[in-house]
C-alpha cells in the first residue's frame, strides 16, 4: 500500500481547533488526510458531503474545546459520536485502525472508553478521567516526553525505547486519574503506558514537567491492542525544528520531534 493510498480521517466539530496541524502532520508523511466533520459521518448533510468512517485508514481526534469543552473536556464530542455513530466506530478499533487523540482528543477518547480498555473495546461508561491540572490554570509549556511503551504502540514503532521528546503541551485538563487503585499497575503490565513526562534531563518529573500532575508522570496512553493512542501533550505542533523554542540549537535536521509519531504509525501499511 503506497502512502497516498492511506485515508486518513480528521474528525472535528464546533471548538475543535488544530485540525489543520493534524492534517499537515498527515500529510507531511505522505498520507491522505481530509478534515470530515462529525455531521458528515452521521448524515447531517447533503449527499455529496457525506462520508462514511468504513473508507477511511486512520482516524484522528484533534485538539482544541470540542463543544466549548462545557461539562468536561470531550465530554459532548464523545456523547454526540456515541449516540450516532458508535457502533462504527468500535468496528473501526476492533478491525485494528490505528486512532489517535491529542489533548481534547484524548479527552474525548477517555469519554467514549475507548481508553484505556483495560478489558474491552468501548465500555458502557468510562473507568478513567483526564481530570483539572493541579494548578487549576491552563498549562502552556514545553514538556518532555519519554517512550516507556515496550513495543506494543503502533504511533512508536519508529521511536527507540526511552527516547526522549520535546513536546509541547497546552491543556487545563490533563491529571489522568481513575478509581481503580491498581489502575497504573494494570497498564504496566499490559504494556499501555506510552508516554511520560520527564524533567529536562531526563529525570523524574516535578511541576512544571509534569504540567497537570497526572498519576505516575503518565502523558500518553494506549488501548490493551495497541492501535489507540492518547496523549495531551502535541505532537503536531513541533513536525519541523523550526516551531521548538530551542530551534536554533541542537538538531541535524530540520525535522521535530513530533514527526516520529506520525511517522511510525504508517509503517503499518507498508
Amino acid at each position: 500500500m503506497k502512502n497516498e493510498d492511506v485515508k486518513v480521517c480528521v474528525l472535528r466539530i464546533e471548538g475543535t481547533s488544530c485540525e489543520d496541524d493534524m492534517y499537515q502532520a498527515f500529510k507531511m508523511v505522505g498520507a491522505s488526510p481530509e478534515k470530515v466533520h462529525l455531521k458528515q459521518l452521521i448524515g447531517q448533510t447533503s449527499s455529496s458531503l457525506k462520508r462514511n468512517i468504513e473508507d477511511y485508514d486512520i482516524l484522528a481526534f484533534p485538539g482544541g474545546f470540542s463543544a466549548g469543552d462545557y461539562v468536561r473536556g470531550g465530554a459532548i464530542f464523545a456523547a454526540r459520536i456515541k449516540s450516532t455513530i458508535g457502533p462504527q466506530i468500535k468496528k473501526f478499533v476492533e478491525s485494528e485502525k490505528p486512532v489517535i487523540g491529542v489533548c481534547n482528543g484524548f479527552q474525548t477518547l477517555v469519554e467514549l472508553s475507548l481508553l484505556p480498555a483495560l478489558n474491552e473495546t468501548m465500555s458502557s461508561k468510562s473507568t478513567a478521567v483526564l481530570y483539572r491540572n493541579d494548578s487549576s490554570r491552563f498549562e502552556c509549556r514545553p514538556t518532555f516526553l519519554r517512550n516507556d511503551n515496550r513495543g506494543k504502540c503502533i504511533f512508536t514503532s519508529d521511536i527507540p525505547k526511552k527516547k526522549i521528546l520535546m513536546i509541547p503541551s497546552a491543556h487545563a485538563e490533563g491529571k489522568l486519574l481513575s478509581m481503580d487503585p491498581k489502575f497504573v499497575d494494570k497498564l504496566v503490565e499490559n504494556d499501555q503506558i506510552v508516554f511520560r513526562y520527564v524533567g529536562e534531563n531526563g529525570e523524574n518529573a516535578k511541576y512544571p514537567w509534569n504540567p497537570n500532575g497526572s498519576l505516575s508522570d503518565i502523558a500518553g496512553i494506549c488501548n490493551s491492542i495497541g492501535n489507540v493512542l492518547g496523549m495531551m501533550p502535541h505532537p503536531e505542533r513541533v513536525l519541523t525544528r523550526f516551531t521548538h523554542p530551542d530551534w536554533t540549537r541542537g538538531y541535524n535536521s530540520e525535522e521535530g520531534d513530533g514527526l516520529c509519531v506520525f511517522r511510525s504509525v504508517m509503517k503499518k501499511f507498508l
